[in-house]
């Protein structure tokens, strides 16, 4: 198999466990998991220029700009020329996706197309450590203690667009943002769109796609989980 370096995309609505799939496409794969979220609260806890504009949206509830989150990003790729990435929270919008067209030619795109009341179940479940970005879901994924964080001991919060209330609408707000981002990866040939409603009944076959653009470098063997799929 060739050596080419990797570049892939993971896109999908907040709560379709897009962070589960890419550690384990990180492990697997070798691939680095690029997390835009976490290169922006890098940026905020060191207070450099972005991070303190990107706060000042964040804190109004407003969401970061185009022109912020790319900047953080390119700046980050600029410096993963000589390895395999996967990015994860970029491009969220088309003016995202255009920026990055111009500095990479992408290799995959993969989406989680996870069902509506799913995702709404998930999210209302959710907790985060808003230092570290950790995130818990009281039903598969519970904190050790009721309300904090396993490694800090600090206590966990819900976020206010994580509530019943606010999880619709944000829920539509990305199927609209991500249409034409979608459209832009199908019309290249480069999109692949995984759906179900568990990670683990997922991943077999996100899994299988990827072993045939890149060696693993933790082979699993996925023909139980095939098995179990078709019972």
């Amino acid at each position: 198999m060739a050596s080419k370096l990797l570049r892939a995309v993971i896109l999908g609505p907040p709560g379709s466990g897009k962070g589960t799939v890419c550690q384990r496409i990180a492990k697997n794969f070798g691939l680095q998991h690029l997390s835009s979220g976490d290169f922006l609260r890098q940026n905020i806890r060191a207070s450099t220029e972005i991070g303190v504009m990107a706060k000042k949206y964040l804190e109004q509830g407003l969401p970061v700009p185009d022109s912020l989150i790319t900047r953080v990003m390119l700046s980050e790729l600029e410096t993963m020329k000589n390895q395999p990435w996967l990015l994860d929270g970029f491009p969220r919008t088309l003016a995202q996706a255009e920026a990055l067209d111009k500095i990479c030619d992408l290799d995959l795109v993969i989406s989680l197309n996870i069902p509506f009341e799913t995702l709404k179940d998930r999210l209302n479940t959710r907790w985060i450590h808003q230092p570290s970005g950790r995130v818990y879901n009281l039903e598969f994924n519970p904190p050790n203690v009721h309300g904090i964080d396993d490694i800090s001991g600090e206590p966990l919060i819900q976020q206010e667009h994580d509530k019943p209330d606010a999880v619709i609408s944000r829920l539509r707000q990305y199927k609209d943002v991500a249409k034409p981002v979608i459209e832009l990866y199908k019309n290249k040939g480069i999109f692949h769109t995984f759906s179900g409603t568990e990670t683990n009944r997922i991943w077999p076959y996100i899994y299988t796609l990827l072993s045939t653009k890149i060696t693993p470098v933790h082979p699993e063997d996925t023909s139980q989980a095939f098995c179990a799929e078709e019972h």
